[in-house]
């Protein structure tokens, strides 16, 4: 059961509540390149990015944000540190949210934040994470971060209540995989939506495993209302990767698609057919589940719940539908065979 939590809306996008889990990513330029950042922009949403977040630190940064807000529709959020005249500069030149760390600012240049975005209408992410630690917190807590970060967390959450502003994201982030689940277990209970990830996670394959484990975690225990899969590399995979986590755990429309890991009883080259199968189908939104298998034995047995299956078997492909053998076609048809299968199932209803 997903916690209910308040409901955000960021631009159109709305985060918490019962609405679907948004994606994010980072663009990884400097805004000021503006040709660069909207194709960045661009690529990520075609793949099923729901929020961008883009990086402001400096005056150029907050005029090329304004550049770049009118040419694209997907939500904006900017990323500010340290300096608060950045973050009153994002929201009038367009922001759609802003993410920041209390921690960085004196209380009456947070005061002056929450009261901009009051008057826009913007709402804030407070996030606090393992690098950014208040050491007070930390020594109070008795060297425990996770309780010195939702400590932190908490204080600075009824800061911006007393100060009567709700429209807030909230997000507490760990390097540590372990720690990033324990600390977001301790505030899905504050009742505002979560932004969840693994920070700094690493390169691609490193970073996807950390962010898998971590972020579906949370998930299976209801938690979480927003995810960003931080990796060292293009955005792009960032969005593909929290897409097919989405995907996996029946959160978001779209194929579930699985293969075998071959075996000797294998006579095709399965790696290429099941490429091309998930090719063909990797950007389907409804929720169907496609089997490609190395050899008839698996057809039926591993993918009895498949909508549809592929399995080569001497020389041919044996199609199955819900588990069940219903016809062989020759190995030079079988692959734009299988796509018609595919179209009839999907374009059904």
């Amino acid at each position: 059961m997903r916690k209910t939590t308040k409901k955000v809306y960021v631009r159109n996008v709305p985060i918490g509540g019962n609405s679907p889990i948004a994606i994010q990513s980072m663009t990884n330029i400097s805004v000021t390149n503006v040709a660069a950042t909207m194709e960045q922009l661009e690529n990520c949403r075609l793949n099923g990015c729901d929020i961008m977040r883009i990086a402001v630190p400096n005056k150029e940064s907050v005029s090329a944000l304004a550049t770049v807000r009118k040419q694209t529709d997907i939500p904006i959020v900017a990323d500010i540190h340290f300096d608060y005249r950045l973050a009153l500069a994002a929201i009038e030149a367009g922001a759609d949210k802003i993410r920041i760390n209390p921690g960085n600012m004196s209380l009456s240049q947070l005061d002056s934040v929450i009261d901009c975005a009051k008057e826009h209408s913007v709402p804030i992410r407070v996030g606090v994470n393992s690098g950014s630690i208040n050491k007070e917190a930390l020594i109070a807590a008795k060297g425990n971060k996770s309780e010195a970060l939702c400590s932190s967390l908490k204080s600075y959450v009824g800061y911006f209540e007393r100060r009567g502003f709700y429209d807030l994201v909230l997000s507490v982030k760990s390097t540590d995989v372990r720690e990033t689940v324990e600390i977001n277990r301790m505030i899905s209970d504050f009742g505002y939506p979560l932004h969840l990830g693994v920070t700094e996670a690493g390169l691609l394959r490193q970073g996807l495993v950390k962010n898998s484990i971590g972020i579906g975690a949370l998930l299976l225990d209801g938690i979480g209302d927003t995810i960003r899969v931080s990796l060292t590399s293009d955005p792009v995979d960032e969005v593909r990767a929290a897409k097919d986590i989405l995907i996996s755990l029946g959160l978001r429309n779209g194929v579930r698609f699985v293969s075998c890991p071959k075996c000797g009883r294998c006579t095709i080259e399965l790696e290429a057919v099941a490429q091309m199968v998930y090719d063909y189908v990797k950007n389907i939104d409804k929720n169907i589940k496609i089997a490609v298998m190395g050899c008839e034995v698996n057809g039926p047995g591993e993918c009895r719940d498949a909508d549809l299956g592929i399995a080569g078997a001497n020389g041919n492909y044996v199609f199955f539908k819900h588990g069940e053998r219903y016809k062989t076609v020759a190995a030079s048809d079988a692959i734009e065979q299988f796509k018609k299968e595919i179209d009839l199932l999907t374009n059904a209803d």
